[in-house]
């Protein structure tokens, strides 16, 4: 059976990478709309009332004009910007969040993706802070780093061209719009301070949790905290757990930004000091796999009732 999948926006990064993905999928038909009516609002709505699936690959304002034109169809809404991702009609599209997560999006109508960096970071905070080790009180810090292709076609654009630095940090406001998100879904009272970093590689992602022993709720080791995680996402296809706590043997000196370049996988790493009284915990992902296009399709996966890593 096929069932037919819109992607309006298409020609951008996310969706240029979704149509790839979908273009191996044996279930997806993917509707095409012509060049010259890309921005005809009434051939995108009945580009949608013809789908099983729409999904958004726009910036956060056309998206929510393109919900709006969808509103009259009965085609069920996959949104890959970050306009609707808080919003309390939408269900969060991370399937690995927690349990009945997966459920609610296999009915749910209308379905957010999550962004790239809360994407790492939910899967190391949500974990620890469901189970009792870390406080939903937390103050939390999150450094990351994200190969330039996070930023679209207009940063892609400029690498090219050689208009960007080696490596640069932005979001210096305090103000990044995954902080929301990011605040919601791990259950924190206080967004963490966010920290997000850009460099000269095209994709792959780091976001790593730096602890200290007294920011847990009892004493922990290495060892707790990697059975935590490695508890949660026991039988995924998706999350799974890099080194074993505290051992560093198979992990390589430099751990590569883009190690999961190209795949719709999340590795989840935890260290520690040889004392135990400082953690470091990282997720590594692709910005444009399950940190974006891989899990849109995930996503339609699951809506549709399909195995979940069909087209990954």
């Amino acid at each position: 059976m096929k069932f037919k999948i819109f992607i309006d926006g298409e020609a951008g990064t996310t969706g240029l990478k979704v149509a790839e993905r979908l273009k191996t999928h044996p279930h997806a038909s993917i509707l095409r709309i012509d060049a010259a009516h890309r921005k005809d609002e009434s051939a995108r709505a009945d580009m949608m009332a013809a789908s099983d699936i729409t999904i958004l690959c726009l910036p956060d304002a056309a998206a929510i004009d393109a919900a709006r034109l969808a509103a009259e169809s009965k085609t069920r809404l996959i949104d890959a910007s970050s306009a609707h991702r808080t919003h309390s009609e939408w269900v969060y599209g991370f399937a690995e969040l927690q349990p009945g997560q997966r459920d609610a999006i296999a009915g749910a109508a209308l379905i957010t993706n999550p962004g790239c960096y809360p994407t790492g970071f939910l899967a190391l905070a949500r974990p620890l802070i469901a189970s009792g080790l870390l406080s939903d009180q937390s103050l939390l810090s999150i450094p990351a780093v994200s190969g330039y292709s996070g930023g679209g076609k207009s940063l892609i654009e400029r690498h090219d061209a050689g208009d960007l630095g080696p490596a640069f940090s932005y979001g210096t406001n305090l103000q990044h719009k995954h902080l929301s998100e990011m605040t919601k879904y791990s259950g924190l009272q206080t967004p963490p301070i966010f920290m997000p970093m850009v460099a000269d590689f095209y994709a792959g992602m780091l976001v790593h949790i730096p602890l200290h022993a007294d920011q847990f709720e009892s004493p922990v080791t290495a060892a707790m905290v990697y059975d935590c995680l490695a508890d949660w996402y026991h039988g995924s296809n998706v999350v799974h757990m890099g080194a074993a706590a505290a051992n560093h043997s198979d992990v390589p000196p430099l751990l590569a930004a883009d190690g999961l370049a190209g795949r719709n996988d999340m590795e989840l790493f935890v260290f520690s000091d040889t004392v135990e009284k400082r953690f470091w915990i990282t997720a590594r992902l692709d910005n444009l796999g399950k940190g974006a296009s891989g899990a849109a399709v995930q996503n339609v996966n699951i809506a549709l009732g399909l195995t979940e890593t069909l087209g990954l």
